[in-house]
């Protein structure tokens, strides 16, 4: 069996002291993309397990864009900046913004934006996301007002036809709902299937911040 393969394996499994001892044997494993050229590390990411991924990279020689953003580790994401074009895309279609906002980082995304990352970068993939539609679907609160601080398109439609305050009234997100509002968020404007933010909030049992957004 490959060591990827392998090391992908003991994750599915959240074997974390079977991943420890393996990387502790082989740290080449560290390495490990999968098929799609998706890092091991992403992939602990992706799984919610930020403790799998923190020891995947100790075990790295380096750490690429995203995964440093991802992690918010702001010294190897600096190194990267300089070596890499700051809007280029991993290899399921995000740019570092994206995984700073998705993933918890607000210093990171910080970093990135004083550094010329673009604010309204969609990503290349279905989803079409921008780093806001990110950031509010994850509550993010603190990235999101840094995106729209240096001018992130507010109503920015994602796939589906959603726009982020969708998300936030699908979270029962007040705060990131009164801050998109603060910001001209249109919360008249339905997505694909003709429902606005105040309907899908109703749906997901969310009353008070429905009759927030149909004021």
């Amino acid at each position: 069996m490959p060591d990827s393969q392998r090391a992908f394996e003991l994750l599915q499994a959240c074997d974390y002291d079977g991943l420890r001892q393996f990387l502790q044997q082989d740290s080449a494993a560290a390495e490990a993309r999968d098929a799609n050229g998706v890092s091991l590390l992403m992939q602990c990411l992706y799984r919610g397990r930020r403790d799998f991924a923190e020891l995947v990279a100790d075990h790295k020689q380096a750490l690429d864009i995203f995964e440093a953003a991802s992690l918010g580790r702001r010294d190897r994401l600096q190194e990267s900046i300089g070596t890499t074009p700051i809007n280029s895309y991993s290899k399921d279609g995000f740019t570092a913004l994206h995984f700073a906002c998705f993933l918890g980082q607000p210093e990171a995304a910080w970093l990135l934006l004083e550094s010329g990352a673009a604010v309204d970068v969609v990503a290349a993939n279905p989803m079409q996301v921008m780093p806001l539609h990110s950031a509010a679907a994850t509550r993010n609160l603190e990235a999101a007002r840094l995106l729209l601080e240096h001018g992130a398109p507010v109503n920015a439609r994602q796939q589906a036809g959603w726009i982020p305050i969708h998300a936030a009234a699908q979270n029962g997100d007040r705060p990131m709902v009164e801050l998109l509002l603060q910001h001209h968020a249109n919360p008249k404007l339905a997505n694909d299937e003709g429902k606005t933010p105040a309907m899908v909030a109703r749906e997901k049992g969310h009353e008070e911040l429905a009759a927030l957004l149909e004021k």
